[in-house]
């Protein structure tokens, strides 16, 4: 760690502990957090150097010592804290922030920065201080320049070769081919497929003596199943990971980069699953945004109309691959995942999801209450509901057939930029509505560009450097201009000229800083490409009256009980 960083998450720590003390000045009724108390004090003397025993972090914590020593071991069973041997015998230790506490801390640090600008802004007094940024007005009026071209062209045998999903961000990034073949010095050949083909053709590759590829991109959830089977590089053995400024992505797309601790891509679109809805057709019928589920019912009950030729929403429910997504954030929305992962402040935990001791958890109370919910929405979905998928659901969106859709950010651009579109300059955002037991949650979705394995070494410095000249701000920004609405930087969604072309990107923004972007709902474990199918195929077959919800559940689990023990054997 270098001495520039260190100073910078001790001043973290000042502040915290700064903050906490005002605060209990002021609320005499406030009491000790004592995972945060024995956090701060753990942090503070790995960064001064100095070492601390177990019981003198728990009399820090500010509770009963039993009490500190059980909240301790949840912190080491989170992989927060570490033990060292003191001696030989191993009967004396010390204990140390974990590389995750302290990657935390970092991300921390950039997060309180950027809440202070974004809230605050600078004092007048303040405002000609150049190098002043904490409480300055670098997020509300820092425009993004365009991209450089790189000091040296890349030097690579037939240029620079990626393949990529079809979608409206990656088509935008085929159309300004010549613009970044100039920025980087060489050609791009970029091959573009479906999502399920898209994922066939990574594992094909991956089976080839040499990639044909330099750079890949890779679907969130697919992260835990490439990684483990050594399809795509650790990006940490192969680069300088400060170049990509890891703390200016948006938390949970670049923690959904990692597998095991390690980042294995580089977010090249953060979209999250948003609920769009009409604001005008709200207002004429004296409708409130929904934020429950059971709001979404009524709303759409309301706005459906199948004799004027309009529908109260729109959503995924082909069958396979579609609907599975869609059900998965329907147990999101009722506080279900999909696995027993423990519950968390803000969601559930994602940072071991490796081991080996997790379970499905499809057929339960909560998931049965999502299974209903879809099953509700039947009513007041086009009659073509369960064929819809990713695009069709946002077609008939944009072309004012049906009054709210549950939709990706990246496909916005299909009303967004069609002044025809009944649509356009109507649409508003919201996360997920909840249902019973959830917390509005906002899952993530999108693609990171990932380096294959079988890469020749010689090529992997080049794509190293295409890597962080495609996903730069300045990149993200030129994207964003040329018709994307997918932002994975807080620095490219700040951008005064990025704002001023939708107002997803405030929304967007405003979810991540209240821990609604999250990716536990579609857990990256290697299974997760089969449970999703599983459950799109079961659900379909609930959906269509084959089956009851109950029945549903029943089989998906057995299904996903067995995928998961052939594949862990």
């Amino acid at each position: 760690m270098t001495r520039q960083k260190s100073a910078e998450l001790l001043e973290t720590v000042d502040f915290m502990e700064a903050f906490v003390s005002e605060l209990g000045s002021v609320l005499d009724l406030t009491t000790h957090d004592p995972y945060l108390s024995m956090a701060l004090h753990l942090m503070r003397t790995h960064l001064e150097g100095r070492s601390v025993t177990a019981s003198s972090l728990v009399a820090e914590s500010g509770v009963a010592y039993a009490t500190g020593m059980r909240k301790l071991a949840d912190m080491q069973e989170a992989g927060l804290v570490e033990q060292r041997s003191r001696t030989r015998t191993g009967k004396s230790f010390s204990l140390h922030p974990s590389a995750r506490l302290i990657a935390s801390w970092g991300v921390l640090g950039e997060r309180l920065q950027r809440i202070a600008a974004q809230r605050y802004g600078a004092s007048a007094g303040d405002r000609g201080a150049s190098d002043y940024y904490f409480g300055g007005t670098y997020l509300q009026s820092h425009s993004i320049p365009p991209p450089k071209v790189l000091s040296e062209p890349l030097s690579v045998p037939g240029g620079i070769r990626v393949l990529v999903h079809g979608d409206p961000t990656f088509m935008v990034m085929e159309n300004l081919k010549r613009q970044f073949e100039q920025i980087v010095g060489t050609k791009i050949h970029q091959r573009a497929f479906s999502i399920d083909r898209l994922h066939e053709e990574v594992l094909k590759n991956a089976e080839r003596r040499t990639s044909r590829y330099d750079i890949v991109a890779v679907d969130l959830p697919w992260i835990g199943e490439l990684a483990s089977k050594n399809v795509i590089l650790p990006l940490d053995t192969i680069m300088d990971i400060d170049l990509l400024d890891p703390g200016d992505f948006h938390t949970a797309g670049w923690q959904a980069a990692h597998w095991g601790g390690r980042p294995y891509g580089v977010p090249s679109q953060t979209t999250p699953e948003l609920l769009f809805y009409r604001r005008d057709l709200f207002a004429q019928a004296g409708l409130e945004p929904p934020t429950t589920t059971t709001g979404v019912l009524a709303a759409a009950k309301a706005l459906h109309a199948p004799a004027l030729g309009r529908y109260g929403i729109a959503w995924n429910a082909a069958r396979g691959t579609a609907l599975g997504h869609t059900f998965m954030m329907a147990c999101a929305d009722f506080g279900q995942p999909l696995l027993n992962l423990r519950a968390v402040h803000g969601g559930f935990d994602t940072g071991n999801l490796h081991r080996d001791d997790l379970v499905p958890t499809i057929d339960t109370p909560r998931a049965l209450e999502a299974a209903e919910y879809l099953m509700a929405l039947l009513q007041y979905s086009p009659p073509y509901i369960l064929s819809m998928s990713w695009y069709e659901r946002i077609r008939p969106y944009a072309a004012g057939e049906v009054a709210m859709a549950y939709g990706y950010t990246l496909l916005a651009p299909y009303f967004e930029l069609d002044p025809k579109s009944p649509a356009f300059g109507n649409t508003a955002y919201l996360p997920h509505p909840t249902g019973t037991g959830g917390a509005p949650v906002a899952p993530i979705g999108g693609y990171v560009l990932c380096i294959p394995s079988n890469l020749s070494e010689e090529r992997i410095s080049a794509a190293t450097q295409a890597l962080v000249a495609f996903t730069s701000p300045e990149a993200q920004k030129l994207y964003i201009t040329n018709g994307s609405r997918t932002a994975p930087r807080y620095s490219v969604g700040a951008d005064p000229d990025v704002r001023r072309l939708s107002p997803i990107f405030e929304a967007v923004d405003a979810m991540s800083w209240r821990d609604e972007l999250q990716f536990w709902p579609r857990p990256p474990i290697p299974e997760i490409a089969s449970i999703i199918t599983i459950c799109g195929e079961e659900i379909h077959d609930m959906l269509r009256g084959a089956i009851s919800p109950r029945e549903a559940l029943r089989r998906a689990q057995e299904r996903v009980e067995r995928e998961m023990r052939g594949r862990r054997r």
